[in-house]
Parts: C-alpha cells; structure tokens; sequence
C-alpha cells in the first residue's frame, strides 16, 4: 500500500450531503475482481449524460478542478451499502484524500486499508473550504498527517484528528497485509515448531 505522509494537490467539490457507495461507483459496473479500472466509472451517473458524454452541469467536470487529488463533500459522505469498491474508485481516479464534516462508519475504516486519508472536518470549516475553492481556479490544500492539519496558501490551517493505530499505518503504508507480515520471522518460527512437534 502506498504510503500517506503530506500531499499538496488541487481540490475538487462535491457538494452533496448523503452521498452513498452507489452513487460513488454504481452496482454494475462492479464486475472486476481487480482494484483497479474503477475509477473511470466514479459517480457515473452524475458525471455523464445519457449517451456517454460528460455531463456539464456537473460541478466536478470543470476544467479547473482536473487533476484534482483532494476532494471536498458534504456530511455522511460514504454512506449506505458496506462497499470497498467505493474507496477504490476513487483512487483509481485520482483522489488520495476526502475531506467531509462526517463519514459512513464502514467507508470511514475501508479508506484507511486502502491508503485514502478521510479528513474530518467541522461543517464551518468544509464550508470555508467550498467558498474559497470556487473562488479560485486550481484551489490547492496542503494535507499533513504528521502534523494532522491541513493548510491552505490563502491562511486556512485546520487541526483534524486521526486515530494513533490507523495514522501509523497510513504513515507507513502497512495494510493488514503489510501489518502480518511484520511478524513474518515469528510466524515462520511458530510454523517451524508446530511442523517438529506433528512430525514427533
């Protein structure tokens, strides 16, 4: 897994409470075993008209917000069925960070396991951060997770808060992959043992 110390990078908005796993990538187009190859399906039903051509009525299509790496919502963003197809769409897309007043439980910890930071936010500050994005095109944040804040060039600096365990991890790119095999040497040694005492 890809670590997440900091990350500088354009912020795109979608400013939608509510917003659940099926409108992040829809139920059919959840064929793939892969992680990968989802992003192009992200929000489809909003991003596209009816014959496949992006919809210009919505906000994220914008040219200013392409590129993006960061995006800003609206509270219980994630909500919905228990989906971790949504977190990889997102991804696949391009987004390394959501920043949200709240999130759905579930959509909350698959972030983590997938190296996406969801930043939690006051709905104030979410707001702050909505007004100024639309004032400027290319509207950068700065997110820190060593220092849990995240910074705007325009004065903003938002403390947020992450759990010691789940930073760590983040921090070091360990999923519950990389978490086990941390004790590979005492794994093998237990195995080694267990082995001896079948054979004797």
């Amino acid at each position: 897994m890809q670590p997440f110390t900091s990350l500088k990078a354009v912020v795109a908005p979608l400013d939608l409470p509510n917003v659940d796993t099926d409108q992040i990538i829809p139920k059919q187009f959840l064929k793939r075993i892969e992680r990968t190859g989802f992003g192009k399906f992200l929000f489809y039903d909003w991003r596209f008209l009816e014959g496949g051509s992006l919809n210009p009525d919505f906000e994220m299509n914008q040219d200013r917000y392409r590129g993006a790496q960061i995006l800003v919502a609206r509270a219980n963003f994630g909500c919905g069925s228990s989906r971790e197809h949504a977190p990889w769409a997102l991804q696949d897309y391009g987004f390394r960070c959501v920043v949200a007043p709240s999130f759905a439980d579930i959509f909350f910890n698959n972030c983590f396991k997938n190296g996406m930071l969801p930043v939690q936010l006051p709905e104030e500050q979410v707001e702050q951060i909505f007004k100024r994005l639309r004032q400027t095109a290319g509207y950068q944040l700065a997110v820190d997770l060593n220092e849990q804040v995240v910074r705007s060039d325009d004065g903003l600096a938002f403390r947020f808060q992450v759990d010691e365990f789940r930073r760590h991890c983040l921090l070091n790119g360990l999923d519950d992959i990389g978490l086990t095999l941390q004790f590979e040497a005492k794994i093998g040694e237990f195995e080694r043992r267990a082995a001896v005492g079948i054979e004797g």
